[in-house]
């Protein structure tokens, strides 16, 4: 898949409006019950970049942006403010912060994932594009060293390990992460009176898959 790893400035993803969407298809039987059923595994997040632009110099870097990315053709970074990390808003990342799985003294590879729960119910939401130098990984509470134990691919979240970890050894792991999108457009339209009036353009931003 095309794909640039560069960040949307976060200057102005900082206040755009967007979160993540399911797509659930809802039957309507005779008897008046439903059957629900969804084709997506995973969610996916959509964004207004244009609510985060507050001068015609946003505007232009938003601009040089999408020139670069030549439209909706290639996917790039996204901070989501409201969900950036592995521990919550208000605390610091820790090495403890998520489980990715268990050991078994044979498995080196690790798939990096943010764990969603409400209840009994839990998602599991693979994490993809890692922050460089925020990953921070455990096993069975003790911290690993990246380099020496581990070693981590930010463009895939993937951790993999010099040695398999212990059999049921709990692998964790705390990090900052990006949303992989790209624009869900290929215009922007803008004008310097619309703009000073304050109507911001409309700069769509979708999650692809990766």
């Amino acid at each position: 898949m095309s794909f640039h790893e560069i960040r949307f400035p976060t200057t102005l993803s900082f206040g755009a409006l967007g979160g993540p969407e399911r797509r659930t298809e809802v039957v309507t039987l005779a008897n008046g019950f439903e059957e629900r059923n969804t084709p997506w595994a995973h969610s996916r997040r959509r964004y207004d970049a244009g609510l985060g632009l507050r001068s015609l110099d946003d505007v232009a870097v938003v601009i040089a942006f999408f020139e670069a990315r030549q439209g909706q053709m290639f996917g790039f970074r996204w901070k989501d403010w409201s969900d950036h990390k592995s521990a919550r808003p208000s605390r610091a990342i820790t090495g403890d912060d998520q489980a990715l799985g268990m050991g078994d003294e044979v498995r080196s590879e690790f798939q990096i994932v943010k764990n969603y729960a409400s209840g009994t119910a839990r998602y599991a939401r693979p994490m993809t594009k890692l922050v460089a130098g925020t990953v921070l990984v455990s096993v069975s509470g003790e911290p690993q060293v990246e380099g020496v134990d581990y070693t981590v691919d930010v463009t895939t979240g993937l951790v993999t390990f010099n040695h398999p970890p212990d059999f049921q050894a709990v692998v964790t792991a705390g990090y900052e992460f990006d949303v992989p999108v790209r624009f869900d457009t290929d215009a922007i339209i803008t004008s310097m009176t619309t703009f000073q009036a304050g109507e911001v353009p409309d700069v769509p931003v979708v999650e692809v898959r990766v």
